[in-house]
């Protein structure tokens, strides 16, 4: 009904071609809008002094690019901005925790360094990445590691809070108030 008032006070305007337009269009453009899959995984924040653990196994410096995929608040990346001066880029499908990094970026003042992007991180271009973060599930990492080894360059260093990769030992395992923390680092690659 609201639609059929919409389309007769269109008509009375005078832009009645509009209108048939319009209902021509629409439904393309519903088909060409991108879907976003819901989160894999519920945001729980990772404590502060296991964020401090993860960066410092790494080896954050000033140099690094690091990114967050599954980012939440984007805590990880604005304190490796505040700690190290590194750059930092946090992905996370959640537009509501997008939302809620940029805030908090902006309070931290370090909006120069860290940008946040809404994104699908299985899709996301991570190549210029030195250091990756992630606190996900053991199932999505292993989902998440072809990827890994494909588009980073050998030595990026890449942490996970609480969650392994499998049969891919980590170089260091640390322990932090009862959370396990791991690093890797991309191999050389073969041939």
């Amino acid at each position: 009904m609201q639609r059929r008032k919409f389309l007769t006070a269109l008509g009375a305007l005078g832009v009645s071609g509009f209108a048939r337009a319009t209902d021509q269009v629409l439904p393309l453009l519903a088909q060409a809008a991108p879907r976003t899959r819901t989160p894999d995984v519920i945001f729980v924040p990772t404590p502060d002094d296991v964020v401090n653990k993860m960066l410092e196994m790494a080896a954050v410096t000033a140099k690094d690019v690091v990114y967050d995929l599954g980012c939440g608040d984007g805590r990880i990346v604005i304190t490796a901005a505040q700690r190290y001066g590194a750059r930092g880029v946090g992905i996370d499908i959640d537009q509501e925790r997008i939302r809620e990094a940029t805030e908090n970026v902006g309070r931290a003042k370090v909006a120069d360094k860290v940008k946040f992007i809404q994104g699908d991180l299985f899709e996301a271009d991570i190549s210029e990445a030195t250091v990756v973060t992630l606190y996900l599930l053991t199932e999505l990492n292993l989902r998440l590691r072809p990827k890994l080894m494909k588009d980073l360059r050998p030595g990026t260093r890449v942490v996970s809070h609480a969650f392994a990769m499998g049969d891919w030992k980590p170089e260091r395992t640390e322990f932090v108030n009862g959370s396990s923390v791991y690093l890797w680092r991309i191999p050389q690659r073969k041939g």
